[in-house]
């Protein structure tokens, strides 16, 4: 292969975001689809995932100072663990829910929270085994098997991680969180057209948040069709979150002309 350094180069450097989306779509699940909120520490606060920046620096404030009152509390933990790796203060949160993990050894939210965090730290395999421990074979829980997905895609064992996928989606059928970690795999792999596939069916279902949508746009706009990424990065969310997402989206396309080089790859390999 004598573009073998360019290629992975290329991959590494545009589609790492993407795959930390993914890992945090599918691992979203894990913990109530990502709508933890700062719970008993306020009964109308909006899910961390609807929270702009600043929204989310004052809720870390705010739950951190619950969490110091009360470390063994498992909701506040797992929520300040959250909050803080949405901060993108990731060792943090990895402390925090190594903490919590300690004070609750046997609950398989408490563990998959700690394999995201592992993951979003970087310990794809300590987070894969406190994944695989989350799990039980009798009842198989479609959230871990996507987050297992998720971490072997990351750990370039696609083969493996679409297997998982599709176990999640037999016990699951349509879940969007799933559909669209399946599509990021196969962009992950430079495959955009099935990636599009079944983001698009992703994006379809009910229940599809607008991370899938981002997907989706991300996967649209590797093909060139930029007016129609920002059309899609703008559906359904505020002006903040709309400018968030087309700039992010610009940010990922516009790296060393990606998203042209990118299609020419795509348009050499005919598989």
């Amino acid at each position: 292969m004598a573009s073998s350094v360019t290629r992975p180069s290329l991959h590494s450097r545009l589609l790492k975001g993407a795959a930390l989306v993914a890992l945090a779509a599918a691992m979203a699940g894990c913990a109530g689809k990502s709508n933890l909120t700062t719970g008993s520490i306020s009964r109308s606060s909006k899910p961390v995932s609807e929270m702009n920046a600043t929204e989310l620096r004052g809720a870390a404030e705010t739950v951190g100072r619950a969490y110091a009152k009360n470390p063994k509390d498992r909701t506040i933990g797992l929520n300040y663990a959250n909050v803080l790796r949405m901060n993108g203060r990731n060792d943090q949160s990895l402390a925090v829910m190594q903490q919590v993990a300690i004070n609750n050894p046997n609950d398989r939210e408490v563990l998959a929270a700690y394999g995201k965090a592992q993951a979003a730290a970087g310990q794809l395999e300590q987070a894969l085994g406190t994944i695989l421990r989350a799990q039980t074979p009798d009842r198989p829980d479609w959230r871990l098997k996507s987050a297992e997905g998720a971490i072997l895609d990351q750990l370039g064992r696609s083969g493996e991680a679409r297997q998982r996928y599709r176990e999640a989606l037999e016990i699951n059928a349509n879940e969007p969180s799933v559909l669209s970690n399946l599509g990021m795999s196969y962009l992950l792999a430079k495959d955009l057209k099935t990636a599009e596939t079944y983001l698009r069916s992703a994006a379809g279902q009910p229940g599809a948040d607008s991370s899938v949508r981002q997907n989706l746009a991300l996967a649209v706009g590797l093909q060139g069709r930029f007016q129609e990424a920002e059309n899609i990065a703008r559906r359904e969310l505020t002006a903040e979150q709309a400018e968030a997402n087309v700039a992010y989206l610009r940010s990922m396309l516009t790296q060393q002309n990606a998203w042209k080089k990118l299609a020419d790859d795509d348009s050499g390999n005919t598989n």
